[in-house]
This record gives C-alpha cells, structure tokens and sequence, in this order.
C-alpha cells in the first residue's frame, strides 16, 4: 500500500511533450487522475483518447505558464473538476538557439533576449506553478511537487549556456521551497526533483542522430560517457516519479534524483 497512488490528483505542465506523454499515461494507469497543461489543447487530444481508451481520466486545460492570472484561473477550474490538487509535475521547459553556442561561435555572442526568455521558460515556468498550485498544498497541508531538472545543472554540458543556468536556478528553488513547505506547512508537503540524463526527443533528436539513425559526434560524446551505453527510453523516468509521488517517499524532500544510466557518476577515465 505504501507506493499506492490511485484516486489522486495530478496537474501536469508541458503536458504535450514527449516525457509528459509517458508518464500521464504511466500515472492514469495507476488510477490517478489528470489535470493536462498546456498552450492549445488540440495538442493533447491524442493523449486524453490513449488515456481514456485504457481507462483513465485526464482533462486537457489551456494555461500559460508565466501568467499568474492564467494559473489561477487553470486551479480554479482543476479545483472545481477534481476536488483537489495533490501532485504537480513541472515538465514545461525547453531551450532557444539564441541561447545555445554554436561549435564556431563564442560566449560572447550569445542572445541576451533568448537567454532571457529561456530563464524564464524554465525557472519562472516552475517557480509560478510551484506557488500557485503550491497554495492549494498548503492549504490543506498536503501534497507532493516534483520538478524536471537536468544533467545539464550537475556536469558542464558544452553548448547550452541558458538552459544550464536557469535549471541549476530551478534546482536551487526546489530545495528552497523543500524547506519552506516543510518548516510552515507540515510535513506532509514535499518538494523534490529528477534530473534526467540524455533521452532523445523531438528538441535534440536532429543535434544527437543523422537521418539514417547513427549517432552525431555529440551523441557519441554522450553515449562514451554514460558507463550504461545508451540514451533512455522516457518510461524509464516514471518509476521514480511513481515513487516520490507515493508514501514510499514519505520521508523524502528537497533532493534531486539523478536518471541517467551513470552519466553523473563517471569521470570519463
């Protein structure tokens, strides 16, 4: 009973990506329910017939995550449809070029708007959930946030300068609010991270494979320093998100589990 997690209520941002995707249907199939955020809702209407046609129930809402007012206006309508809020997932995220160096370019030519914008796409994207969501936890004292991070924070990921910093950003809110959630509103709200490795998905597919499916040299690169010889499949995350959802982690705040097939834990020697 302890990794029981059925009849609950999970919000889910970034809903129509690739991790996302996964895990609703990971999360439907363990009897919890879903609140799908995302900018168009056509966007979702594949999902919600795959949850729906094995069961589940998920609800697909228009929302803006950098807007405070489109929040809570989402929470209201999740609050009056479910119930209640017991689960946030923080999956929305993402990375713009002008933000990323280029092999033949410099530092010093990266785009301050696009770094800009990427910070506040993945750490104000999770910091405004976190609060608006977050309150409904608090006030009733229980709940359960998990964020997605990066391997992108723990080891220097050449190229990828905005999305590096604004997820050690989002890291170091996460412990942060770990720590205020549990000190003024109990312990039975928790705050916790994953930090996935290297998964290909519709954003790096084309700067981590050819057309014809072999490894570019940055895949490669990837690949010699995982000690599992892979990338990962995005089910293999949905364990550990089962996990910290449940009362299995009962005990469990302000950490952030690494998913990585070792990538973390090799020094490349």
């Amino acid at each position: 009973m302890m990794f029981d997690i059925s009849k609950k209520v999970a919000v889910i941002t970034g809903a129509s990506g690739a991790l996302a995707s996964s895990v609703a249907q990971s999360l439907a199939g363990a009897n919890v329910k879903l609140a799908l955020l995302t900018r168009k809702k056509e966007a979702l209407q594949d999902l919600e017939v795959r949850i729906a046609s094995n069961g589940g129930v998920a609800q697909s809402y228009e929302a803006d995550i950098l807007s405070e007012e489109s929040l809570e206006s989402v929470k209201e309508q999740i609050i009056h449809d479910f119930g209640r809020i017991d689960i946030l997932l923080n999956i929305a995220g993402g990375n713009l070029p002008g933000a990323t160096i280029a092999p033949d370019k410099t530092i010093f030519e990266m785009s301050m708007d696009d770094f800009k914008k990427v910070t506040d796409l993945n750490l104000n994207g999770t910091v405004l959930p976190c609060l608006v969501f977050g309150k409904a936890m608090a006030d009733r004292k229980e709940g359960v946030i998990i964020n997605y991070s990066s391997m992108a924070v723990d080891r220097v990921i050449t190229r990828v300068a905005g999305y590096s910093a604004s997820k050690a950003a989002m890291e170091n809110f996460t412990r942060w609010l770990a720590v205020e959630m549990a000190t003024k509103f109990g312990d039975s709200i928790r705050v916790n991270a994953i930090a996935p490795g290297f998964f290909i998905g519709k954003q790096n597919k084309d700067l981590l494979t050819r057309p014809d499916g072999s490894y570019t040299e940055r895949g490669e690169t990837i690949i010699r320093n995982t000690p599992m010889g892979r990338f990962g499949e995005a089910k293999e995350l949905n364990g550990a998100v089962h996990f910290l959802c449940s009362d299995a982690a009962k005990f469990i705040t302000g950490v952030v589990l690494p998913i990585d097939g070792g990538f973390s834990a090799f020094s490349g020697v």
